[in-house]
């Protein structure tokens, strides 16, 4: 009997040696297979802000995860166009995207709202309400029918309305004017009486120089400096009433996403947040000095849009939104939580902060 319990004792022992071996095995090929991914940008290689957010991502993965993972970044037109990156990674072509989503608007109309839309969200708001407010997960099912897993992937803040080679003293002067302004603030612009003109980054200075354009809006001073704006347009428009605070958008394809190990995935979730916010600090510490050198050493001539012009701008673009909302369910679904949200925020951030910053401005 005594030689039968032993017997029945070194089965178990070594059944359990074996299933820990196995285990062990399992977490060492986990651990142990390395990922070399691709990821297109619509940006220039390496710009500052915007090119340079995807190369922090993908340093940062690499150094969180000992080096199992590395994302080679390529910028707009080295491997896909600017407006390609959507359709790459859709495909699978290329497993990561770095963009605005309101480029594709024409793909998936409801997208424009998680980059930004005229009078909306600041920096601050898109981002409680995308990581908080149920922004992510609507975006996320929106994005399922492609193949696509999206999440923020840096902010420009509020950006400047733009450049151009007339006076804008009232609605008239934007009757039949060119400018490059992409998503809703496109749609406003046309109903007021210009012509929206969709370009990606590396053709703008060009265009504005040449005249195939009248105005462009791009980003802020940091951004607009480094292209040289001025020296193609003499006037400088602010607010940016049509992007009050835009949200970059890192795309991973579906397919690839789901093929990673939890924490691969972890990791770049928290490089992506890490760099969505480090990008929105490099603006706010950026902006004001490239501005100050606009216009002291450039003798830019910063304007300020008449209010009137703000005004019937608003009144277009909240007839806009709730038309859209109106006529695509899947805009109303995206709107309605943006809606409610920005109700939320506004009514907290009336006694917050914008009463703060008008106490202390005054």
């Amino acid at each position: 009997m005594k030689y039968k319990y032993l017997f029945i004792f070194g089965i178990f022992f070594i059944s359990s040696c074996s299933n820990e071996i196995v285990q062990n095995n399992e977490e060492d090929s986990i651990y142990s297979q390395t990922y070399n991914w691709r990821l297109v940008t619509a940006w220039p290689k390496n710009y500052p802000g915007l090119g340079m957010a995807p190369e922090k991502i993908a340093q940062l993965v690499e150094e969180m995860s000992n080096g199992q993972m590395k994302i080679t970044v390529y910028g707009a037109g080295e491997q896909v166009p600017a407006f390609g990156v959507f359709d790459a990674v859709s495909s699978g072509s290329h497993q990561m995207g770095h963009s605005g989503s309101y480029f594709w608007k024409g793909k998936v109309p409801a997208a424009q709202f998680f980059s930004g839309v005229p009078f909306g969200f600041t920096s601050d708001e898109i981002n409680a309400w995308v990581y908080r407010g149920g922004g992510l997960e609507i975006w996320r099912e929106i994005y399922e029918p492609f193949n696509l897993y999206p999440m923020p992937g840096g902010n420009t803040g509020t950006q400047m309305f733009g450049w151009f080679n007339k006076e804008i003293n009232s609605l008239d002067d934007i009757k039949g004017l060119k400018m490059r302004i992409p998503g809703v603030g496109g749609e406003v612009f046309k109903r007021a009486g210009g012509i929206p003109v969709t370009l990606p980054a590396g053709e703008l200075f060009t265009a504005l120089q040449t005249g195939v354009i009248d105005a462009t809006e791009w980003v802020g001073p940091y951004n607009d400096l480094t292209f040289g704006f001025q020296q193609a347009a003499k006037y400088y428009y602010y607010p940016g009433w049509h992007e009050p605070g835009s949200m970059l958008e890192l795309i991973i394809n579906k397919d690839a996403w789901e093929s990673l190990p939890k924490h691969l995935q972890v990791i770049i979730e928290t490089a992506a947040k890490a760099v969505n916010q480090d990008t929105l600090d490099e603006y706010t510490a950026r902006n004001n000095r490239a501005l100050r050198e606009l216009i002291d050493i450039y003798g830019v001539d910063l304007r300020k849009l008449p209010e009137d012009v703000i005004e019937e701008f608003k009144i277009i673009a909240n007839q806009i939104l709730e038309e859209n909302a109106a006529n695509d369910p899947t805009i109303n679904k995206v709107y309605q939580s943006y809606k409610d949200f920005h109700e939320e925020v506004s009514a907290y951030h009336a006694i917050s902060e914008d009463a703060f910053i008008e106490a202390r401005n005054n």
